[in-house]
């Protein structure tokens, strides 16, 4: 562990990025492992093309000017007095909303680009090559979310908002990690469970037929790159060492509550507040305020779609949360009522329904039959 590797099983042997000669080894040429070939051959079941109409027309009209793209209960701050009256009064409140909707697009935007970059360099330290194929087919996918919703951005507003502080600290964490777990937890569990909520709840509330179909071409992808970290998991977390838990344990929380208390950040809003004529302190405070309930919040978490207890789902089924962070979980969520879910992700039959659709353009002329897999 000089480099702070954590590896337990040899297909996740890392060596550096800067480690060529590694690549070369003869023996490694004839130690290819199994674990990932259902999931690299499923590629093909799934694959679409952003820029080709028949999966995809990013012309579809939508009136920006006069039509909200969420409804008003999917907006949090527009449960605070303040923001509402001032926006009804000011005639404001559909292009907030929209506006809004534009933070939110333009964060997966560049969560997309973090998963591009980070699983390119996967392709450069993992040893095994089934890993490599795996990460440089993910690379491909994570290209064409790219591409795709930074066309979605520019046909519905023309240009995305910068990253927050708070995603763009963790996406750098995670690239710029030595550590092979911390790029496999921090993308392919957390920033990837954070997506397939998010997808979800886009799928189900947004009222843009585009922006649905959107996602849910992106979560037929999404769907077998949560399987690459459930197969690190599997494979890694019942073999770690107390000490090792729980430093996995302790970074996968620190990273969520990063991301729970900051990320949907009035402060990380500013500029969106400040357009509109509203303070973005006391849009905190009287937020803060409203939310304090832990009932509430509570209440707020139990949807199947809320982004983050999918999150919660992702690191429970991993077997990354014991005693020793439970409770600080169960603030948010019935940690039992979870357990009790099952492995199926929320996401996992809108993925599956798109794989259908995708079949159907893809295969048109191959016996009917072929199964997903995206849920297995």
């Amino acid at each position: 562990m000089a480099d702070g590797n954590i590896t337990k099983d040899i297909m996740y042997d890392a060596v550096s990025p800067d480690d060529f000669e590694s690549m070369l080894e003869l023996d490694r040429y004839n130690a290819r492992s199994t674990a990932f070939d259902k999931i690299i051959s499923a590629t093909h079941d799934h694959f679409w093309d952003p820029l080709d109409k028949k999966y995809i027309d990013f012309d579809e009209p939508w009136d920006m000017e006069n039509e909200a793209l969420l409804p008003d209960d999917q907006v949090m701050s527009l449960g605070v007095p303040y923001v509402r009256e001032h926006l009804e009064k000011t005639g404001q409140k559909v292009r907030f909303i929209n506006e809004m909707v534009l933070w939110n697009f333009s964060s997966i935007l560049h969560g997309e680009q973090g998963a591009l970059n980070l699983s390119a360099s996967l392709c450069h330290v993992l040893k095994d090559q089934g890993a490599q194929e795996y990460a440089a087919n993910q690379t491909r996918e994570e290209a064409r979310h790219v591409t795709a919703f930074a066309k979605y951005i520019k046909a519905r507003w023309g240009r995305p908002r910068p990253c927050g502080a708070t995603l763009q600290a963790l996406l750098v964490d995670i690239i710029h990690a030595p550590e092979v777990y911390k790029k496999i937890i921090g993308m392919q569990m957390l920033v990837e469970g954070l997506a397939m909520g998010a997808f979800a709840a886009g799928f189900q509330y947004n009222r843009d037929p585009l922006a649905r179909k959107l996602f849910q071409l992106v979560m037929t992808d999404e769907a077998f790159h949560h399987k690459f970290g459930k197969i690190w998991a599997d494979r890694t977390i019942p073999k770690l060492s107390p000490e090792e838990h729980a430093l996995i344990e302790d970074w996968s929380a620190h990273c969520f509550q990063s991301l729970l208390f900051n990320m949907g950040s009035p402060l990380q809003q500013k500029a969106i507040y400040a357009d509109f004529g509203l303070d973005p302190e006391r849009v905190m405070n009287e937020m803060r305020a409203l939310y304090q309930n832990d009932e509430s919040r509570r209440e707020r978490l139990k949807s199947q779609t809320n982004i983050f207890r999918v999150l919660i789902k992702t690191l429970l089924n991993a077997g990354i949360i014991t005693d020793r962070t439970k409770a600080f979980y169960a603030t948010y969520v019935d940690m039992d009522e979870l357990k009790g879910e099952g492995d199926r992700m929320v996401g996992d039959d809108i993925a599956e329904e798109g794989i259908k659709y995708l079949q159907e353009i893809n295969f048109k002329d191959r016996v009917a039959g072929a199964i997903s897999i995206a849920a297995e």
